[in-house]
């Protein structure tokens, strides 16, 4: 098995089709898509789904500790307190970040420039 000559062959194909891809005409040639910042959108999707996802969470427990005040058979006592128990958890870490974020936003802004 010559390896070189299979090397050598196929560099000179790559080396046709890059010449070929040179001369396509403008017309045809893929538009450059501008950069865009997606750091920004990603963070802010984030916390936005993370933020809906908090504002679920209370929903979910009203509505079961409505219910279970309502008297309602399908609801128990130990569902309401679970939900209530993970929505308090899931807004006491939000305010948590919230905090962090507001005191990286003081000391990034108390920086010199």
């Amino acid at each position: 098995m010559n390896i070189q000559g299979q090397g050598h062959s196929l560099y000179q194909e790559l080396q046709s089709l890059a010449s070929q891809v040179r001369s396509v005409p403008s017309e045809l040639a893929i538009p450059a898509i501008p950069e865009q910042n997606t750091s920004q959108s990603d963070f802010s999707a984030m916390l936005k789904g993370a933020l809906d996802k908090v504002n679920a969470l209370q929903g979910e427990s009203r509505e079961l500790s409505t219910a279970v005040e309502m008297g309602d058979p399908k609801v128990s006592l130990a569902q309401a307190m679970l939900a209530g128990q993970k929505a308090s958890l899931a807004f006491e870490a939000t305010v948590q970040v919230r905090t962090k974020l507001v005191e990286a936003y003081k000391e990034i802004m108390s920086m010199p420039v």
